[in-house]
């Protein structure tokens, strides 16, 4: 994801969960409460040690980016 990330400036949830759908990975997703695939804890818990203070998640789109100064405190930003 982090190489992704680097390479692109952002990683959309839905590409990383295809690309584990792809590589038969399924022990690393989850379904989530509507019932739709996700990437799972594991692998976010992974990915947060990484970038802790580098990447944020933009909830209403579902993909992580870089921080930028002007983004608040915390994991996630605002579209």
């Amino acid at each position: 994801m982090l190489s992704e990330l680097e390479q692109h400036g952002c990683i959309y949830q839905d590409d990383v969960v295809d690309h584990l759908v792809r590589a038969k990975a399924d022990s690393m997703l989850r379904e989530n409460s509507d019932g739709n695939l996700v990437v799972g804890k594991s692998v976010l818990d992974a990915f947060k040690k990484l970038t802790e203070t580098t990447v944020v998640w933009v909830k209403p789109d579902r993909y992580w980016r870089f921080r930028v100064a002007e983004d608040e405190p915390g994991r996630e930003a605002r579209g």
